[in-house]
């Protein structure tokens, strides 16, 4: 093709040729050739030649074209002497030109290829401010971040015009997350049909401060098990007898949860008789009681394993502490584990696990300590033959009781593991495996190896009080597992009592039709007193004698009670639902099985046996997150932390919990403004 015109450089390096794209726009010069100018040397022959150095660069030769590439390097990459010596000379400061456009002083700048929404975008603080806030809530970063110079200077490179936060400002921007993602968690749970559980979990601080930790736990409107922190509240005498209702008052009160509350549990550790006596006096008045209150308090089925297996380390410390001893003599010098290593191989011991020192916040990682060191006691009994310094190997009978301890502590173990599942499982899980654990005690209580009694004796014994406290609610969750129902609890408890099973097991029979019963009652339409007429109740159902509409007298004071028994008498179908679906075949048994998803198929066919379900399936066992369900200590709030404000750290801690969940899809629809917010912030001051 001959060319009959000039060419223009484009920014994507190709001629452009008029007489073939008579009709399309001119693209805009690439801006390399504000430092470079076009030269024809022949026919068909063009070269790039550099303002600065004059050198030159081969541009077209013939139909081939050689871009602009190697023209941007000469200038970007400091090729050129010139520019370089310039640039020496003139230092570049952030935000200004050492020339105007069209100079040879700045360096050939890329263009972004972007699309054309991408292009739009325009600038917005209020945004960027929002996932500020975002990050710090998320990531627990400290709020003077946004005051630190390195942060600063880090977001002023990517956006020159973003405006620097304070700290009052992100501040009020935490609390503005806060209270969008509170509403939208407030009408979550007034969607929801059922109940709501209550957790109470203690933390301390350093200043003996208290913060109490109160989360729900309910089934939602699709039969998803939900779990959130609800509220922390700040108590300044964690140790009184009436802090924990101060706490349990205001959850009520945030959440109108007056009369929707279900149970609550508390760890006992962290309560007495007086204290646990007063928060059912409170939620006597506050929240009516379901089957007598038999429901109400339980205890962290976590933190009563984290203090049986406390128990049974402490046992035996000295003979812990040994072997403590060894792994650290073994890991704390690369010497001692080169020949630990070395005579390993040669006595072809076969075990994979690697030895780590313990932690002993944390029960776990000292069991996890001693399973290895037990598969590897034949290297620490012969190392002292290749490492005389190491004088401190435990002997074997020591090495026997290890072994043994081991044994339970993996049954204490395995039921730990089922709580750091971060999706929290329903309460039909937690049956057979607190009555195994039961078991396994039991027997091991009543061993004739000494040793083996003494060591679980007293385990069993607290073992057994937590059992007592708390079986009926697992025994009831696991009745409303299809698979199961009350067979399972015949089966677990036939093996616990024997000759005297079947009085546990009527006494869990008798609860589920009693607290179905409840739930009957629950479902009748109340009464409604006809405005203007005193004393006179109309009815809002059609049934035998009463018709709609018609007046009843209460001159009696005996006519509700007789709507009432005329209620339960033509809904006398839904009392045998329960006994319905306890006749029917059980599932068959499934690993993975979908409890929520059974009973929101079924819900229609179990309309009231489902409402309980949904409650109890709910229940909480444990007090803590996942994270804590190893601790062996209280968690401590951090000293930052515990210098923010309440309302402060009640918002940023809520706030995560929140985000993580995934509650809302994004918080930049955030409609609190800044005034809003500060003015929280500055009404807490």
């Amino acid at each position: 093709m001959e060319i009959d015109d000039p060419i223009t450089p484009t920014d994507n390096y190709e001629p452009l040729y008029l007489e073939a794209q008579p009709n399309k726009r001119r693209r805009k010069k690439s801006i390399v050739w504000e430092h470079f100018t076009l030269e024809t040397v022949g026919p068909g022959n063009t070269r790039a030649c550099c303002k600065l150095c004059k050198k030159s660069f081969a541009y077209i030769s013939g139909s081939k074209l050689a871009g602009t590439s190697h023209l941007k390097r000469h200038i970007s990459l400091g090729i050129c002497p010139v520019f370089r010596q310039r640039n020496l000379q003139v230092p570049n400061t952030p935000g200004s030109r050492t020339g105007g456009p069209g100079t040879a002083t700045d360096p050939p700048k890329k263009r972004q290829r972007v699309s054309q929404g991408a292009a739009r975008i325009s600038f917005d603080q209020d945004r960027c401010n929002r996932e500020i806030a975002k990050m710090v809530i998320l990531h627990e970063y400290p709020l003077h971040i946004v005051e630190h110079s390195g942060f600063s200077d880090f977001v002023r490179s990517l956006q020159p015009q973003f405006s620097m936060l304070s700290f009052d400002t992100v501040q009020g921007e935490c609390v503005a997350v806060y209270l969008k993602e509170k509403q939208n968690l407030l009408n979550l749970i007034s969607g929801i049909h059922g109940h709501v559980s209550l957790t109470l979990d203690l933390w301390t601080s350093n200043q003996t401060l208290g913060y109490v930790f109160l989360t729900g736990h309910f089934i939602d409107a699709d039969w998803n098990l939900q779990r959130r922190i609800l509220n922390v509240v700040t108590v300044p005498s964690p140790e009184s007898d009436y802090a924990f209702n101060q706490a349990v008052m205001a959850c009520l009160s945030d959440w109108h949860l007056e009369g929707r509350m279900f149970t609550l549990t508390v760890d006992q550790s962290l309560s007495n008789e007086t204290v646990i006596g007063n928060l059912r006096g409170l939620l006597s008045v506050r929240n009516p009681f379901m089957l007598n209150g038999q429901l109400l308090i339980g205890n962290c089925y976590a933190r009563v394993l984290s203090r049986l297996a406390q128990d049974a380390l402490g046992a035996m410390r000295e003979t812990i502490q040994k072997i403590r001893d060894s792994v650290k003599y073994v890991k704390t010098s690369e010497s001692h584990e080169d020949k630990f290593i070395e005579l390993k191989q040669q006595l072809r011991v076969p075990s994979s696990k690697n030895l780590l020192v313990d932690d002993q916040t944390m029960w776990n990682t000292t069991y996890h300590m001693l399973v290895a060191a037990c598969e590897l006691k034949e290297v620490f009994s012969c190392l002292d033959t290749v490492d005389p310094d190491y004088k401190i190997a435990p002997s074997m009978e020591e090495w026997k009781q290890v072994e043994t301890l081991c044994t339970y502590l993996k049954h204490l173990y395995d039921a730990a593991l089922i709580l750091t599942d971060l999706s929290y499982p329903a309460a039909n899980t937690f049956f057979h495996e607190v009555s195994k654990i039961h078991i396994e005690l039991t027997h091991a209580a009543m061993s004739e190896d000494p040793f083996v009694s003494n060591l679980i004796r007293p385990l069993q014994e607290k073992f057994d009080k937590y059992w007592k406290d708390c079986y009926l609610v697992l025994a009831i969750a696991v009745v409303l597992d299809p698979r199961f129902k009350m067979k399972l609890v015949e089966f677990n408890f036939n093996k616990m009592y024997d000759e005297h099973a079947e009085s546990w097991i009527r006494a869990v029979n008798d609860s589920v039709h009693e607290l179905f019963l409840e739930y009957i009652a629950q479902a009748l339409p109340l009464p409604a007193l006809e405005e203007g007429n005193e004393g006179v109740i109309k009815t809002e159902t059609s049934q035998d004698g009463f018709q709609e509409g018609n007046l009843v007298s209460t001159v009696d004071g005996l006519s509700d009670f007789e709507i009432y028994i005329n209620e339960i008498t033509s809904s006398q179908h839904m009392k045998s639902e329960l006994d319905q679906y306890l006749e029917e075949s059980l599932l068959p048994r499934e690993h993975e099985f979908d409890i929520l998803g059974w009973w929101k198929l079924n819900k229609l066919k179990y309309p009231t046996l489902s409402r309980m379900a949904s409650d109890i399936l709910s229940i909480p066992v444990c007090t803590v997150g996942p994270d804590s369900v190893f601790d062996t200590e209280l968690r401590k709030m951090d000293n930052y932390r515990n210098s923010l404000g309440p309302m402060t750290l009640e918002a940023l801690i809520c706030a995560k919990d929140w985000l993580q969940c995934g509650l809302s899809p994004s918080t930049t629809n955030t409609t609190a403004t800044p005034e809003i917010s500060k003015a929280i912030v500055k009404m807490e001051v």
